[in-house]
């Protein structure tokens, strides 16, 4: 039987039937948790059929899922910069907010 466990829609790829990218799947995995955390703890609507599925299909589809993956990360970045650029004065706050949080942890 062939089951469709990815699908391609909105230029992105999905768990099929769900509203989980397969990039949050692929990173978590990448990150060195395991399909049964991914699908018990990140993910827990999820079925652990599918978690294996995404990742089976991120196998098999290596390089268009990693151009994807790229294009996706360059995409945040230029957003990224545009934000901060747009208004710095909040950017800079948004800083010593991060340093007053790390200073009282």
């Amino acid at each position: 039987m062939n089951k469709p466990y990815v699908d391609k829609r909105n230029e992105g790829y999905w768990v099929a039937g769900t509203r989980v990218s397969l990039d949050s799947i692929i990173f978590a995995f990448l990150d060195g948790l395991s399909p049964e955390t991914i699908a018990t703890e990140c993910f827990p609507t999820l079925s652990l059929e599918q978690v294996y599925g995404a990742i089976t299909y991120d196998l098999a589809h290596c390089s268009e899922i990693d151009t994807y993956l790229k294009q996706t990360d360059a995409e945040f970045e230029a957003l990224r910069q545009s934000n901060h650029s747009a208004d710095p004065e909040f950017h800079q706050k948004l800083i010593q907010a991060r340093r007053l949080q790390a200073l009282q942890v």
